[in-house]
């Protein structure tokens, strides 16, 4: 695999998501891992490509005027990276990041990000289904606990591992940060 036709994408890492809202996580080290990989990419002089997900509510926390909306300064965007807002839990869906992936050669990406059951899942599945090839880092994404329509709470690990288990050897291949850096540098 040609290693220059590939690209990082780190989804939503933002600030929103350290509003206590958001309940219990896991994987409280993803931004460090996302931020590892960053700084490996960087260092090649790969493609980087921020995901920010803005929302045109006012009262939302991902809305521009919020602080939450902010890319957390851990993986902030340095000069020359591509920034890309979205409205909705998929990177593809009305943004230009297909075609910019197309128009450059780019046929591998790299998803990181948050979080693994929303937002990078579904970008996952489009990546899949569009013809990249797709690998997902699963400790440079994490999960919150959730609950279902009958009222059972599902805690952060379980949302995470089953998420991954989903996508696994059909929409994107998983790996660790490691086996990243094993396969790639």
């Amino acid at each position: 695999m040609d290693k220059k036709n590939k690209a990082l994408l780190i989804i939503d890492v933002q600030k929103a998501f350290n509003d206590k809202k958001w309940g219990e996580r896991n994987n409280l080290n993803a931004e460090g891992n996302i931020s590892k990989i960053l700084n490996l990419w960087r260092e090649k002089g790969w493609t980087v490509i921020h995901i920010q997900h803005r929302s045109d509510n006012p009262s939302s926390l991902f809305h521009p005027e919020n602080d939450g909306f902010a890319i957390k300064e851990l993986v902030e965007p340095i000069g020359g990276e591509v920034v890309i807002e979205k409205k909705v839990n998929s990177s593809f869906i009305g943004t230009k990041l297909e075609a910019f992936l197309k128009r450059n050669g780019l046929t591998t990406v790299i998803l990181t990000g948050l979080t693994t059951p929303h937002c990078v899942s579904t970008t996952a599945r489009m990546s899949g289904n569009l013809g990249f090839n797709t690998y997902l880092i699963s400790d440079a994404t994490a999960a919150f606990g959730m609950t279902d329509q009958n009222n059972t709470h599902y805690d952060a690990v379980t949302v995470h591992n089953t998420s991954l288990a989903t996508l696994h050897e059909e929409f994107a291949t998983i790996l660790t940060t490691e086996q990243l850096i094993q396969k790639f540098f």
